[in-house]
């Protein structure tokens, strides 16, 4: 089994998501909250492609394919909104493991939309993914119900993403792979400024303190969804791209047992039966990735 040089992107996109969602839980803990979080994040991410525009790279598209990148950018909002709620409301420690859910999500819309067979193997790893789900459910009474609205959030977002990445893999080629990213973004970063409306004070309202943590947390997410888009988007196989990604479920549990101090996070005082049992999880639904994998 060959391990194709651009699956480094995704690889190194595992350890950068969870960086990224640590900082932006530590700067929601200090006020910035969901819908400036959503906005700052999106126009990171815009503002990384804008330059894109402007590249010899970039070739003349019709106008009437421009619904295409706006509708992944809406649902890449959608998506965004959905696990920033998961993470202002729960764990990082569980949310980052139940994301990779959107492996078998892939692999499903795949052959709904791409009329790819989905075979065995991956079912069995959707049962996998299910066991590890159970153990990151593990925990005390007092955080059962925290932890169950988690996972539903999350597995939300998984599906909405899950959605976007095999209408990416679907529309990208007609426009040269990386040439549908800036557009998808712009449009994303537009929508954004609708949440405002629900953020009082709007961006003027962050408190300071908040900055250095809301600033890296939206650089590191922007570096994140745009190496996952660019690979899909050049290379497609967005179920191969998710399955290598889905290793951040596992390097979140050890960053945060090893490192989540640093984040002022707390999850590890949770217990170590708890993190135990997170870690567990997680090497479930990464067994469940390798099986894929095959």
């Amino acid at each position: 089994m060959t391990f194709p040089p651009y699956l480094l992107i995704p690889l190194a996109c595992g350890v950068t998501y969870v960086l990224g969602m640590l900082c932006l839980k530590r700067a929601n803990e200090l006020g910035v909250g969901v819908w400036r979080t959503t906005v700052l994040a999106n126009w990171a991410s815009a503002l990384v492609f804008l330059p894109w525009w402007l590249h010899a790279g970039w070739a003349p598209v019709a106008w009437s394919l421009y619904w295409q990148p706006a509708v992944c950018g809406l649902l890449f909002l959608a998506g965004q909104i959905l696990i920033f709620l998961a993470i202002t409301r729960g764990d990082v420690s569980v949310t980052t493991p139940v994301m990779g859910v959107k492996v078998i999500l892939v692999a499903l819309f795949s052959s709904l939309l791409l009329t790819q067979e989905v075979p065995l193997r991956w079912w069995i790893g959707a049962a996998l993914s299910t066991s590890a789900i159970g153990l990151l459910n593990v925990g005390g009474q007092a955080t059962h119900r925290r932890v169950r609205e988690t996972v539903l959030l999350t597995m939300a977002s998984a599906v909405v993403y899950g959605l976007d990445d095999v209408l990416i893999q679907r529309w990208a080629p007609a426009w040269g792979g990386v040439n549908f990213v800036p557009p998808m973004f712009l449009w994303m970063g537009l929508f954004s400024f609708a949440l405002l409306r629900f953020a009082r004070g709007g961006l003027g309202g962050i408190p300071r303190p908040a900055w250095r943590w809301v600033l890296p947390g939206a650089g590191l997410n922007a570096v994140t969804n745009c190496g996952i888009v660019v690979a899909i988007g050049i290379w497609g196989n967005a179920t191969v791209v998710n399955i290598v990604y889905s290793w951040r479920g596992l390097v979140s549990v050890v960053v945060i047992w090893l490192a989540g101090h640093w984040f002022a996070n707390t999850e590890r005082h949770a217990g170590r039966a708890v993190l135990l049992a997170r870690l567990a999880g997680a090497a479930a639904m990464l067994a469940a990735i390798v099986l894929v994998l095959r």
